[in-house]
């Protein structure tokens, strides 16, 4: 093994059979900083700070902070975060995008992981992403998510999409990249209400694809899929809600992408619940 550098947030990077490491850091350091935005979530969120518990109970290689990104909750999302020992910042602009550029603004780790407030991590999630970051070869990632609960409406809706995720190479889940890698992307699009996260992953890839690198879809860590609209919407309300995104497309064109302001019917899907 050959130790040909040094960097700022690796200790070293190294050669082994023509493969680039980089290694870990011989002091104690914020590896990773997870990311949850977060809009009236006290019901969901004490789940998922649980199971970030266990995960970094599991994990001995480096801290882990969590932040919340408070995203004008008018419930008790602050309170139980902070009772919980977590970091909270309060972001103003009503937008899951702010939300979370929000929360990397104040993230001091190697690594950001983005993760819902109405999910779960496994148990090895860190260990898992670590291994992931440690090999040049890949910029960015997830874990994917396996479904809360399962119903012929439900599984219809995810083999729907699955195949999208497979030929894109993008999935769900907790979403990993490097610090650099999310500045060089500039984070995600403000502008968007929503698909803000298909397009901060294809801004990864591209940036990755630039530098030789891929995007890592791991295995064996799959986060939980919240199935809550199911819950709030019916188990088949999917494919109405398909219909009107290929109606609003057929009326804006690729302008669905930029004139989300003019969507009521999709952002309202997202942003109307007070829950």
């Amino acid at each position: 093994m050959l130790l040909i550098a040094d960097l700022t947030c690796y200790s070293k990077i190294a050669v082994f059979k023509d493969r680039l490491f980089f290694t870990r850091p011989t002091f104690m350091k914020i590896r990773f900083s997870v990311i949850i935005p977060a809009f009236n979530e006290e019901k969901f969120l004490p789940r998922l700070l649980d199971s970030i518990e266990i995960a970094r109970a599991n994990y001995k290689s480096g801290e882990i902070e969590i932040i919340v990104a408070d995203n004008s909750s008018t419930d008790k999302t602050a309170e139980i975060a902070k009772a919980n020992g977590v970091r909270v910042v309060q972001i103003k602009k009503r937008r899951i995008a702010s939300a979370r550029n929000g929360g990397a603004k104040a993230a001091r780790g190697e690594v950001f992981c983005f993760i819902d407030a109405d999910s779960a991590l496994h148990p090895q999630t860190f260990e898992k992403i670590d291994r992931a970051m440690l090999d040049s070869r890949f910029n960015a990632g997830a874990t994917g998510v396996y479904l809360e609960r399962k119903s012929p409406g439900i599984l219809l809706a995810y083999c729907f999409m699955m195949p999208f995720c497979w030929l894109a190479n993008m999935d769900t889940g907790v979403v990993f990249c490097r610090r650099e890698d999310f500045k060089a992307v500039g984070g995600y699009n403000e502008d968007l209400f929503l698909a803000e996260d298909i397009a901060f992953l294809v801004a990864l890839k591209k940036r990755g694809s630039q530098n030789g690198q891929k995007f890592k879809r791991i295995s064996g860590v799959k986060a939980l899929g919240s199935t809550r609209k199911f819950d709030a919407h019916g188990d088949w309300h999917y494919f109405s809600l398909l219909s009107q995104v290929a109606l609003i497309f057929y009326k804006l064109g690729l302008k669905i992408f930029t004139k989300q302001d003019k969507m009521s019917e999709l952002t309202d899907y997202w942003y109307k619940p007070q829950r």
